[in-house]
């Protein structure tokens, strides 16, 4: 039989693909409007399909692990220990991975007890004993043994899955300098670090290669232990026991019953409808034409979104539109289109008109009164448009809905990015838009009066969909932010080039002398900021336990190697975090610095969708990443100075607002009394939780119940506890259970609170703001707890979200009969720059707009503090 007319077998090691692609792709990017991550299985299928196209199998099957335990652990219970916790976002994708190949026809199996690995060496060994050609794809390396003139590995690169490097024996003889069958003896040899089997001492891959070519055997090699000299000979003899271990583990089994045949593994027909459904599921749109491609099916894809026909826009001069807007009826879409910042064309409709015109000073007077009037409008991304107004002499009232914000509100895990993402999951329309590779583009897009009109459809959807107690919260709360987010940013903070300069300076200095610190500590320079270069001094040259893996080698995150730095203290290790540190203040530094403006200020953008709780986060340049009750943090906020015409800065935010509002949720007695009595929390809470009277409250018993206090609404375990605080778990266990004997309603309240939203499927704030949880109904447990940590914490951060812009957005309404005005919302605190002769007045605006921005069982405390810049200010 000539190659050609052999049957081909692939054979895929599902898991360990699925799992490098899930790290090759951003999982943020791969993600179903229910909240279901994707990227691994698109990963995947992408891969599989490109090589059911290039290889042409016949016979295919995919293998999936069941779980980490089989018979290798049960000899070595340390086998594969060291690898970390699969990531949630991965886990809950496997089983909807297998459905979409069982609906494309390809066999899944999977067999307890046993690796992927070993249904692959089975059906690789028995197609290669019926003379079929056989692939065999696996990033798995002891499937290297599985290369014969008969079965190829198929290998992914370092770039992911989607190059494979093909590996017969003579590829793997040039790459390790011995047959395929040897390579799991150089492995026993030099241990594999991903499976957690350690090897002989200074043992290296070209050392095991000499052995095993003076030798001619592994076998032989352990018998002629004793004839190998100096230091590795010795080691050898020391690890005898564990080179036999380790090949035994990474023997792959060529025999394990299967409930299939090599016949059965044909593929078969792919079920049309079944793809379609996951695919609509998973919402993996373009591939799925490249599915039935690859099976030689035609795709029978559903028509794409129509695209909508608007109105045609009518041209219309400021005295028209001025007369136009004049007889509306009802609720107005608006879009203003940008050009620098500043109005350019200007877009107005109805449910059946559609009118535009050039900005110009003629529309901006004829129209400015209607602007500032209370007629509803409704916007899709109104900040950007309300600033460029203001920038052309017209203020913005009446602001009755924001499309783009609305989308947030209804799903602030998966928000829509822009007009036209709504408009194609609403209206399952496609909004018009210029292809910007055309020279002549052959679809025009949609003008501001046809977004504006786009707008108003989108809106009737969204209201249709929206509860009532979600509305109110559009309406209450977000919508009159947007108005005080756009003064916010026009009005910027000024930010002194000179402190920002000379702090730099020092800080580049101090860097340049920690690098040359680190460089003596290992007696040569390597780029410290080099991921590959860091892998190779760390965990080659000074031998530090392993980091979690990536596709790129060991990590080296601020995270990991902060933890590393626990285990193995090394003065490299201590050296390179300083530098880090430094640099990294640097950059925060540099960038501020980077964004003054000619006047001498800092204008950054609020982002209003940025979470999912509520919370402002803020960009170009993002304050929210400026450290905190620091030292380096002072001198970055002593930066921040009252403005030229202004008399001094006031800061103000909420004490302890997060266990106020627990407090106030709970209904817990305890932390009731505590907050009315004016008493510190802590003090109070640990002469509760240790039994003694408050004055005997030790600094460290404080610090105890603090972190508890706190971790609790974040979920926090007695194993975090324990981490957290450096002491035993027995210990952590002990004071949560004292806590919670003194504090049962917060225990009562935390779980009704998760089983409630278990049942309804999202939490929701004091005001109503809802944030979806669909995973705690998940079968899978990592998923499961996951989604109820987070659900512990949502009605809290996001209340108190929602009470810091009901306040923010009343102190900026009552200060605009003032000329102070607030410049800075950042993480829970204010910062208002105060005219002359205005403190009193904008302090007691500030504590009363604050202290009652909502109606609590406990009272709001503020915090006020004054001075020339953001830190003279603190309080």
């Amino acid at each position: 039989m000539t190659d050609s007319a052999k049957p081909t077998l692939l054979v895929v090691d599902g898991h360990s693909l699925a799992y490098r692609a899930f790290f090759a792709l951003p999982v943020e990017n791969f993600s179903t409007k229910d909240g279901q991550h994707t990227n691994g299985i698109y990963g995947f299928l992408s891969m599989f399909v490109n090589l059911l196209k290039a290889e042409k199998p016949t016979h295919v099957a995919v293998a999936f692990d069941t779980s980490r335990e089989s018979f290798r652990t049960r000899e070595y219970a340390e086998y594969k220990a060291t690898r970390s916790e699969t990531p949630a976002e991965f886990k809950g994708q496997i089983p909807l991975l297998q459905e979409c190949l069982d609906a494309m026809g390809v066999t899944v199996l999977t067999k307890p007890d046993y690796e992927a690995d070993d249904i692959l060496a089975t059906l690789a060994t028995r197609g290669e004993n019926e003379g079929w050609n056989v692939l065999v794809c696996s990033g798995d390396r002891d499937t290297i043994q599985l290369v014969t003139d008969g079965v190829t590995l198929l290998y992914p690169s370092v770039q992911g899955v989607s190059q494979l490097k093909r590996y017969d024996p003579q590829t793997v003889r040039e790459r390790y300098g011995v047959e395929p069958a040897m390579y799991p003896d150089i492995a026993a040899l030099v241990g594999e670090t991903s499976d957690n089997l350690p090897g002989v001492p200074k043992v290296g891959e070209k050392t095991a290669v000499k052995w095993l070519t003076q030798f001619g055997s592994l076998d032989a090699v352990l018998e002629g232990a004793d004839t190998i000299k100096g230091v590795v000979g010795g080691n050898l003899r020391e690890h005898l026991d564990d080179v036999r271990r380790n090949r035994r583990l990474n023997r792959l089994l060529r025999d394990v019953e299967l409930p299939v045949g090599l016949d059965d593994l044909k593929i078969k027909p792919l079920d049309g409808q079944a793809v379609r459904d996951i695919f609509a599921r998973l919402e993996f749109r373009a591939l799925l034409p490249r599915v039935f491609e690859a099976a030689g099916a035609p795709a029978e894809e559903e028509p794409a979104a129509p695209i909508a026909q608007a109105p045609a826009p009518v041209q219309l001069d400021a005295e028209a539109l001025a007369a136009w807007v004049a007889n509306a009826q009802g609720e107005v879409g608006v879009t203003v289109t940008l050009l620098g910042g500043q109005p350019d064309r200007l877009g107005l409709a109805t449910a059946d008109e559609v009118v535009e015109a050039a900005w110009g000073d003629d529309v901006a007077t004829a129209l400015g009164p209607w602007f500032a009037s209370d007629a509803p409008k409704v916007m899709s991304d109104a900040k950007p448009q309300i600033k460029a107004l203001a920038r052309g002499g017209v203020s913005l009232a009446g602001l009755a809905f924001d499309a783009l914000l609305a989308g947030w509100l209804l799903r602030p895990s998966f928000p829509d990015k822009t007009l036209g993402h709504l408009v194609e999951r609403l209206l399952g329309e496609k909004l018009p838009e210029a292809d910007p590779s055309q020279l002549v583009p052959e679809t025009e897009g949609a003008t501001p009066g046809q977004l504006s009109w786009f707008t108003l459809r989108v809106t009737e959807a969204l209201r249709e969909e929206m509860p009532e107690s979600v509305a109110r919260v559009l309406t209450d709360i977000e919508l009159p932010t947007v108005a005080t987010l756009a003064a916010m940013e026009l009005a910027g903070v000024a930010v002194s080039h000179a402190k920002l300069s000379e702090f730099s300076g020092e800080l580049g200095a101090r860097a340049e002398t920690i690098a040359q610190e680190a460089y003596a500590a290992i007696g040569r320079e390597v780029n410290l900021g080099s991921p590959k270069q860091l892998q190779e001094v760390l965990f080659e040259e000074l031998q530090l336990p392993k980091t979690r893996k990536t596709k790129t080698g060991y990590t080296t995150d601020a995270a990991s190697l902060a933890d590393l730095q626990e285990k193995a203290h090394h003065p490299f290790l201590d050296l390179l975090l300083r530098h880090r540190e430094a640099t990294k203040l640097k950059q925060i530094i540099d960038g501020l610095d980077a964004a003054i403006d000619s006047t001498g200020r800092v204008h950054t953008t609020y982002v209003q969708t940025g979470s999912q709780t509520g919370r402002l986060s803020s960009t170009d340049p993002n304050l929210q990443n400026i450290p905190v009750r620091t030292e380096e943090s002072k001198r970055i906020r002593a930066a921040f100075e009252v403005g030229a015409g202004y008399e001094t800065l006031l800061t103000a935010d909420y004490s302890q607002i997060e266990m106020r509002i627990m407090a106030h949720l709970s209904g817990d007695p305890g932390l009731v009394e505590a907050f009315n009595s004016g008493e510190d929390l802590h003090r109070f809470v640990g002469s509760r939780v240790f039994g003694v009277d408050p004055a005997d409250v030790t600094p460290e018993m404080r610090t105890k119940v603090k972190a508890m206090s706190y971790g609790l609404v974040y979920g926090l375990s007695a194993f975090g506890l324990a981490k957290q605080l450096r002491i035993d778990q027995t210990e952590a266990k002990k004071l949560m259970l004292d806590y919670f004997a003194r504090f049962g309603a917060v225990r009562d309240y935390l779980r009704a609170s998760v089983e409630a939203a278990r049942e309804v499927g999202y939490t929701e704030t004091i005001f109503g703001r809802r944030r979806p949880f669909p995973d705690l109904k998940s079968p899978n447990r990592q998923l499961r707890e996951n989604a109820e940590r987070a659900a512990l914490n949502a009605p809290i951060q996001g209340s108190a979200a929602d009470i810091m812009k009901i306040a923010l957005f009343r102190i900026h309404e009552d200060l605009r009969a003032h000329e102070s005005r607030v410049l800075l919302q950042i993480h829970d605190e204010l910062v208002i720059e105060v005219a002359p002769g205005e403190w009193d007045v904008v302090e007691a605006i500030v504590r009363d707009r604050m202290g009652s921005a909502a109606e609590l069982s406990v009272p709001l405390d503020v915090q006020v503090g004054r001075g020339a810049d953001w830190n003279e200010a603190a309080h």
